[in-house]
C-alpha cells in the first residue's frame, strides 16, 4: 500500500510562506502524477498544483497561479509545494496525493487520485 506523509504546514500571516513536502514509499510502481488538494470548512476539495513526474508538467489552479510552486524529487520520491504570498482564503486542509498509472496533462480533478495523505493544515491570518 503507497504510504504517503507530509511535512510543513502550520500558521503564518497574510503575505508569509510556507513549504509542504510529501514523501511517498511503498509504491508497487513509479508514481506518475502527484499533486496537492485543499479542502476548507464547508467546502470541496479543490486541486491546487499537480505535476506529471516524467516530463515534469505542472498544472495550477487559477487562484494561486504565481504564488505557488510545485516541484518533484523523483529520487527521494518527494514532491513540494512552496506556498508565497500567502492569503487568508488560502486557510485549509492541504493534501497531498498520487497516482500510479499517468496521466497528461496533469489533472487538478481529485477523483483521478488513488493515494492520499492524512493532510496538514495551513491558517493565513490577516
Amino acid at each position: 500500500q503507497v504510504q504517503l506523509v507530509e511535512s510543513g504546514g502550520g500558521s503564518v500571516q497574510a503575505g508569509g510562506s510556507l513549504r509542504l513536502s510529501c514523501a511517498a514509499s511503498r509504491s508497487p510502481g513509479r508514481l506518475n502524477n502527484m499533486g496537492w488538494f485543499r479542502q476548507a470548512p464547508a467546502k470541496g476539495r479543490e486541486g491546487v498544483a499537480v505535476i506529471y513526474g516524467p516530463d515534469s508538467t505542472t498544472n495550477y489552479a487559477d487562484s494561486v497561479k504565481g504564488r505557488f510552486t510545485i516541484s518533484q524529487d523523483n529520487a527521494k520520491n518527494t514532491v513540494y509545494l512552496q506556498m508565497d504570498n500567502l492569503k487568508p482564503e488560502d486557510t485549509a486542509m492541504y493534501y497531498c496525493a498520487a497516482r500510479i498509472g499517468g496521466i497528461w496533462p496533469p489533472p487538478l480533478d481529485a477523483k483521478t487520485y488513488e493515494y492520499w495523505a492524512q493532510g496538514t493544515q495551513v491558517t493565513v491570518s490577516s
